[in-house]
């Protein structure tokens, strides 16, 4: 986890990084955010579960805090994002012609 924020107001960004890189040092990808002072429990953790899964496929060791995260959220936000593929495969492209007979 990337620390952001102001003092006594953290917020986190879950990235890739190499293990070597000091915390807030260079990432290789951003793949979601953690807002512990959200009174909004959806909008607390936000992931990109496609990448994190990437990522823990070709051998990424998350930390124990990040570990614990997607175990809580991972589930959900993968059931989120299939929901959205499907609203978005559901409705009609935008600006296409309307077919004629």
């Amino acid at each position: 986890m990337k620390q952001l924020g102001r003092a006594h107001r953290h917020f986190y960004r879950i990235v890739a990084i190499d293990g070597r890189q000091p915390r807030d040092g260079r990432v290789i990808e951003e793949l979601g955010t953690y807002d512990p002072h959200s009174k909004i429990a959806d909008k607390q953790v936000t992931l990109t579960p496609a990448r994190v899964r990437y990522w823990m496929s070709v051998g990424a060791q998350p930390s124990e805090r990040v570990a614990a995260i997607l175990k809580k959220h991972l589930e959900a936000a993968e059931k989120k994002a299939a929901e959205e593929a499907a609203a978005k495969a559901a409705a009609p492209a935008e600006g296409a012609a309307p077919a004629q007979a």
